[in-house]
């Protein structure tokens, strides 16, 4: 499932709500307050929440701890994202909470090729 988000810059409004859903996933993963079969939330990583403009939509990057098992975790993650959902409803303060769609967060596997990139560079000067 796909969420379009715009090309515009984000918005004060939907960096900060991204940002509080963000700290509350954390919270509800480190604190294990969700319980999903077979996967150890502790070790879910979300590194960014980003808002669609009219904050119903989030998509939620994440990565397991050290990228082992990332794509069972994160169709677990899909799978169970109306009872994370539910579970995040306690403690949401703002009018609506908007859908989950995760995704892996491939970032840390780019910033690794680069940096591997770089150093090959500097091998060859």
């Amino acid at each position: 499932m796909s969420i379009h988000l715009s090309d515009q810059p984000f918005t004060q409004r939907q960096l900060r709500v991204g940002e509080l859903l963000k700290q509350l996933l954390g919270n509800l993963f480190l604190k294990e307050e969700v319980a999903l079969p077979s996967i150890n939330t502790r070790v879910i990583t979300v590194s960014e929440v980003r808002m669609s403009p009219d904050l119903k939509h989030a998509k939620v990057f994440v990565m397991p701890l050290g990228g082992k098992n990332s794509e069972f975790v994160l169709q677990s993650l899909i799978n169970n994202s109306g009872l994370i959902k539910k579970q995040m409803s306690r403690s949401w303060k703002n009018k609506f909470l908007p859908n989950l769609h995760f995704v892996l967060d491939e970032s840390f596997d780019y910033a690794e090729k680069i940096e591997k990139l770089i150093i090959k560079t500097h091998e060859n000067d």
